[in-house]
């Protein structure tokens, strides 16, 4: 510690009950020499259970806080209040551009250019293996660029997230961020706060914590001077000071986060759809290599070198080197977009499993709701000649006005004027609700008249057997009737009883209470909600309410939501015996139900699980700790505003908005972006395949020798022209979107072998007639005059690159305007290729210019070649739709056939089998598809399932960690039914 004992003495003017009694207790220690892991060694100090002058002693502090000077020495000791954040070295993050199979391909070749490329008396060729480097560092130095960037508007948005709070330096209060809190501080918590470090209390007024997100209990708890309190736990009553016993890894959730901070990512769809578009290019040009090896040099009798350099071509050209980055970009950029719209994105390529969500299933409480109990004062019950005005302002009479709990605080709310819950009267004695009463009473005095009352609200039951006065039958069986009304449309009743005090005494003998009302309560949804959910359904997805709180709310919400009613309770799904007549199997139930009352985290883990083995793609909302493991389960875990911090480290995304309406904005920019992805992976591969197709048959043909270093300017200005597909103006779809991978290959075959066609057949006629002579072409020598080299050289170019204009749009090209980025790289680019043709007399790579008339006649010939492009994609989306109309998961909502389920299961057996088997797959050694993850690492924290890390951890010394289901339940909380429990208890 900073600060020798001698300095201050360790007394607690309000440490409570003492655990052993001794007024004169000290410890046998020196703070000075005391470590960090001695201090949280339970068997030498329990700072949970010691006496509060004990923890004062030990931590060196006293009442009035810590000096800004101890704090800072503290930090240096502790660490901060957070849990550690992995940080990514920039360098390794540069690296990692150029650290998967395309780039390792462009590697080889390198190689190939600088040892292989030798020999017959010629040098190496350094001409390819400088410009191959430089666009392996190009391509490594825009994707750094970009995410670093995104990566950075992140971390700021973050930052302005961080939890604040109050806390004693230098001996004044003063508000900072809970990061920078030390063991010893002094904190002063309220109604609403988040406790942001395991604390002890040291003063308490009528404090009750709710503790479920960690320890499972499921009513807030009473804390008294000298009890602990745990960090993420929340106030609900009262003011309370504390000291700080335990921050970042040294408190009971840091330590539970440990457990399982060192566990291994599983491979994420994004990188399963890389690995075989990766694949795929890698097999195209293997396959023409091995074609080419053995016509050229067994077949032909090539040389050596000449051999070598038609190698070159098919590596070079072939390998779309910048698919990772252009496809990281474009979700850096995206991930950047969707934080303007308060979405904040912590794993990347979630932005690209978004885009495909079918089904969104979202918690009630808070996300489609307000979160707010409400009187719905147009529902009021009414028992005598009273008003409803009247009735609201008696119970608010009953209700406390400060640190009023959600009842009392929505009974106040629903008066015109909150001060009128206790103008014109005098509160005489109060009765606040507890847990055997089930009510609340004030007795009061009016000022008008000075005339004594008594007013009391309460459970329905509770009240009736109160009343006396005016009680009959008949009102009897109508509050019954009222009560099963409410209940059946999922409203709370809350029953209002008053009597006169004649004697004018606080606690003077009443004339009777008189039943006046019965108030409906409920949590009302969102203004934008109904809109939202309309909004959703429109793009393809289904909406299903996954809460905790009882059936009949959530069928009610559901009625008012325009959401549907057929919602069932969880229990059911480990009840298959109750399904007759409901469903078929549990499967079709939980694709049919519009939603789930009564729900644990097990019933959400479970009902995600179940729709993503249909074969959906699942979206999950929560904001608690009993929400992670199906946040982290879900393809896309959302955690909604304000929610914990296990929720935000197990998600994918963390809203900083409340409500839907901020997710539907998500799907809409994901479909957006996944729109531009899947553009350029049928553009890349396309023109893979054209390439190594092109050249290779030229040379099978022909013994037509293209240079190489002409496909690597190819490329380059390719690669840099397509850097601009990141930004492009796209239109989202309007059903969700999914990897079609035989879509995307079937395309890029018929568009690359369409290309290559056109190639061939200009060759042929350049070579076999004089058709473009007599247009004023000059004549070529042989097939390998270097003039020809530089007109085809043009004519892929030109028609390889405006391909990137039909795969980008649905309908005909010019139907969807492009970026202008996109448009002004385009014929930068052309104008750069037209330019080489023409003037270009580069000797070193057998290039000559062939003048303009050849330029002209190129363009002319690729224009026409370019029209038919529409019609072949048009074609292809026919066929394509025709034999994928059968072909999706079952549909949310209608009836599913046992065949359906299979049908899907097995589906999803062999999707799984086969991202598995990515790993195996000789191209791709080692960790296989991982190393296609885009590089934007984590900012917020890695995604986690708590529970299921947790239950599979081995420790250091090979033995289980034993966790049984009561307590990994109670470490992942239930706090999805806190509304329902409140209504409940009155």
């Amino acid at each position: 510690m900073s600060t020798p004992a001698a300095e201050k003495e360790p007394v607690s003017p309000a440490s409570g009950p003492a655990h052993t009694g001794s007024e004169d207790m000290t410890l046998n220690v020196d703070p000075n020499t005391l470590t960090v892991d001695d201090l949280y060694d339970k068997d030498k100090f329990d700072l949970e259970t010691m006496d509060n002058k004990l923890v004062f002693q030990l931590l060196q502090c006293g009442p009035e806080g810590l000096t800004q000077s101890e704090a800072e020495a503290r930090i240096e000791k502790f660490g901060p209040n957070k849990l550690p954040e992995k940080k990514v070295n920039p360098l390794f993050l540069f690296l990692s551009f150029m650290w998967n199979p395309l780039s390792w391909v462009m590697e080889a070749a390198a190689i190939v250019a600088i040892a292989l490329s030798n020999g017959q008396g010629m040098p190496p060729d350094w001409q390819d293996f400088v410009g191959i480097v430089l666009l392996l560092l190009g391509n490594s130095c825009i994707g750094y660029y970009e995410e670093r960037g995104a990566g950075k508007a992140v971390e700021a948005l973050m930052a302005a997230l961080a939890p604040q709070c109050k806390v004693k330096r230098n001996g004044n209060w003063e508000t900072m961020e809970a990061a920078n809190l030390v063991p010893g501080d002094i904190i002063s918590i309220g109604i609403g706060d988040v406790v942001p470090a395991d604390s002890r209390m040291v003063v308490a007024n009528n404090v009750k914590i709710d503790q479920a997100a960690l320890t499972g209990e499921s009513l807030p708890v009473g804390k008294e001077p000298g009890d602990e309190v745990f960090s993420g736990s929340t106030v609900k009553q009262g003011e309370a000071e504390a000291i700080v016993i335990g921050t970042g890894l040294n408190t009971f959730f840091g330590r539970a986060a440990a457990l399982v901070a060192g566990a291994n990512e599983g491979m994420g769809h994004l990188q399963q759809v890389l690995a075989k578009i990766g694949n795929f290019c890698i097999c195209s040009i293997a396959i023409f290599l091995v074609a080419e090896i053995f016509v050229m040099y067994p077949g032909f009798r090539f040389r050596y070198r000449r051999g070598i350099n038609n190698l070159l071509v098919l590596l070079i050209g072939g390998i779309p080197i910048a698919m990772p980055t252009v496809l990281s970009v474009t979700l850096a950029i995206g991930a950047k977009q969707l934080a303007e719209h308060k979405a904040i994105v912590t794993r990347i390529s979630a932005i690209e499993e978004l885009a495909g969500v079918t089904i969104l299933c979202s918690d009630k409480t808070g996300t489609l709701t307000l979160n707010e109990l409400t009187i719905k004062t147009d529902s009021v019950k009414l028992y005598s000649e009273v008003s409803v005005d009247e009735v609201l302002l008696w119970s608010a009479y009953a209700s406390r006005t400060e640190n009023p709990d959600a009842i009392d605080k929505s009974i106040v709310g629903s008066l015109p004027d909150p001060a009128m819950a206790r103008d014109g009267i005098v509160e005489l004695d109060f009765v606040p609700f507890n847990p055997v009463d089930k009510r609340t009473q004030s007795t009061y005095r009016r000022n008008a008249d000075g005339a004594v009352h008594r007013v009391t609200k309460g459970m329905s039951q509770v009240i009736l057997e109160l009343c006396t006065r005016g009680m009959t039958s008949e009102v009897e069986s109508q509050l019954h009737a009222d009560v099963d009304e409410f209940a059946g449309r999922g409203l709370r009743a809350l029953a209002v009883a008053e009597e006169s005090v004649p004697s004018g005494e606080a606690d003077g003998e009443g004339t009777g209470f008189r039943l006046i009302g019965l108030l409906p309560i409920f949590d009302p949804p969102r203004h934008d909600t109904k809109e939202t959910i309309r909004r959703a359904i429109d793009l393809g997805v289904h909406v299903k309410m996954i809460t905790g709180d009882q059936l009949a709310i959530a069928k009610e919400t559901g009625n008012q939501l325009s959401m549907g009613s057929e919602m069932y309770q969880a229990s059911i799904l480990n009840k298959p015996d109750e399904l007759k007549g409901l469903a078929n199997s549990v499967d079709e139930l939980v694709l049919r139900a519009d939603g789930f009352a009564g729900v644990y985290p097990e019933h959400k883990y479970e009902i995600v699980e179940r729709l993503q083995n249909l074969g959906h793609m699942v979206a999950m909302t929560g904001d608690g700790v009993n929400d992670a493991p199906a946040l982290a389960k879900a393809n896309v875990g959302v955690a909604v505003a304000d929610a914990s911090d296990a929720a935000r480290s197990a998600a994918d995304i963390v809203l900083t908005e409340a409500g839907l309406s901020t997710i539907i904005e998500a799907f809409m920019h994901s479909r957006v972006i996944f729109q531009r992805m899947r553009n350029y992976s049928i553009y890349t591969c396309a023109v893979t395949i054209r390439v190594v197709t092109t050249f290779s048959i030229l040379v099978f043909a022909f013994k037509f020798d293209f240079p190489p270093f002409m496909v690597l300017i190819l490329a380059i200005i390719n690669d840099g022209t397509m850097m601009t597909i990141s930004t492009d103006r796209v239109s989202p779809s309007r059903l969700p979107n999914s990897w079609n991978l035989k879509e995307i290959f079937s395309y890029a075959i018929v568009y690359g072998c369409y290309l290559t066609l056109s190639t061939l057949i200009f060759f042929i006629v350049i070579d076999k007639t004089n058709f473009f002579q007599r247009h004023g072409c000059k004549a070529f020598t042989n097939h390998n005059d270097f003039s020809l080299h530089s007109v085809i050289y043009l004519q892929v170019s030109i028609l390889s690159q405006a391909l990137i204009f039909v795969t980008r749009a649905q309908g005909f090209f010019f139907t969807e305007r492009p970026s202008i980025f996109l448009m002004c790289a385009f014929v930068l680019a052309q104008l750069v290729a037209t330019m080489i043709t023409v003037y270009a007399n580069w000797g070193f790579t057998e290039i000559y210019g062939a003048g303009w008339h050849w330029a002209g006649a190129v363009w002319i010939w690729d224009i026409v070649w370019f029209v038919p492009l529409d019609f072949i994609k048009f074609g292809m989306a026919a066929i394509i739709e025709r034999f994928a109309a059968s072909s999706g998961p079952p549909t949310p909502g209608e009836p599913v056939s046992h065949e359906q389920v299979e049908l899907a299961r097995q589906r999803t057996r062999m999707s799984m089998e086969a991202a598995q088997s990515v790993n195996r797959i000789s191209t791709i050694p080692s960790r296989g598809a991982s190393y296609y993850a885009p590089n934007m690492h984590d900012h917020v924290s890695h995604r986690r399932n708590f529970g299921a890390r947790v239950k599979h951890m081995m420790t250091r010394t090979g033995k289980g960690l034993g966790m049984d289901n009561h307590e990994l339940r109670r470490l992942q909380s239930t706090q999805a039914q806190a509304a329902s429990r409140v209504l409940t208890n009155n």
